[in-house]
């Protein structure tokens, strides 16, 4: 016999399974209301699966670039590429100016602006990465972390460009505000605290500290860029805001560590 299952935890299994393609929990049954609340823990989940993928394949003698390809490569797999594609749509919609932004994004096909914006995305994380070198396992982790705070704040601060039955509208719809970031900050604090308790010197703990807190800036300023140029947000522009976020944090972590 099953216990019933607190409605935090049906949102998690719904989280784990929408943005995710890691198998789905044994229990409970996954319900999908305020699943975003509980997308940086599954970040944190793909990032860190990424950074053992890493030290494994370092360990077997992996030159560097091809760590970082390979990496690259597993989290857009892990994710099924959905926020990659969003990505692309999104750009696609900028391109195309104001009045046929969202039919632009609508259209299956990917433009060039798309396509242009993709190169450049992978191009760059794969440089952060490789620039980052042993730092990069700790890289991934926080930078897929961080990238799936951002679309909190586009939920939350922004109109959902949609009709109210659009794909991405149950986030909008079951959001409530500062709370939903609760389960992020417990994630952020733990680690400090964890950082801070360590046998570490000084000088490591505060290079740490910075890297944990270094994707703060982005997921404020990505989605809310982006907010201002659409007018608001779709579904694809939360995947853009997510990536976008992703890829400057790992920039900030190639200079800070």
């Amino acid at each position: 016999m099953r216990f019933p299952a607190p409605t935090w935890l049906l949102d998690l299994a719904g989280a784990w399974i929408f943005y995710s393609v890691l198998p789905g929990l044994p229990w409970p049954a996954p319900r999908f209301k305020r699943i975003a609340r509980f997308a940086p823990w599954i970040g944190l989940v793909i990032g860190s699966i990424q950074s053992v993928v890493w030290i494994m394949f370092d360990m077997l003698g992996w030159p560097l670039v091809a760590l970082a390809g390979l990496v690259v490569a597993m989290g857009l797999w892990l994710t099924g590429g959905l926020h990659w594609d969003g990505l692309m749509d999104t750009a696609d919609g900028l391109a195309a100016g104001q009045e046929r932004c969202l039919a632009a994004m609508d259209d299956s096909r990917v433009g060039a602006a798309g396509v242009q914006v993709l190169v450049v995305v992978i191009l760059v994380q794969l440089a952060c990465l490789i620039k980052l070198a042993w730092w990069a396992p700790l890289a991934l982790a926080i930078s897929a972390f961080w990238g799936r705070c951002a679309p909190l704040w586009a939920i939350n601060h922004f109109p959902y460009l949609r009709s109210s039955n659009g794909t991405a509208s149950f986030h909008c719809n079951y959001c409530k505000g500062l709370w939903d970031a609760v389960p992020a900050l417990i994630i952020v604090l733990s680690a400090c605290a964890v950082v801070v308790l360590s046998p570490l010197n000084a000088s490591v703990q505060l290079r740490i500290l910075m890297a944990i807190w270094s994707g703060l800036i982005p997921a404020f300023v990505m989605p809310h860029w982006l907010g201002q140029r659409l007018g608001g947000h779709t579904g694809d522009s939360y995947g853009a805001s997510l990536v976008l976020t992703e890829t400057f944090t790992l920039m900030i972590l190639a200079l800070v560590l």
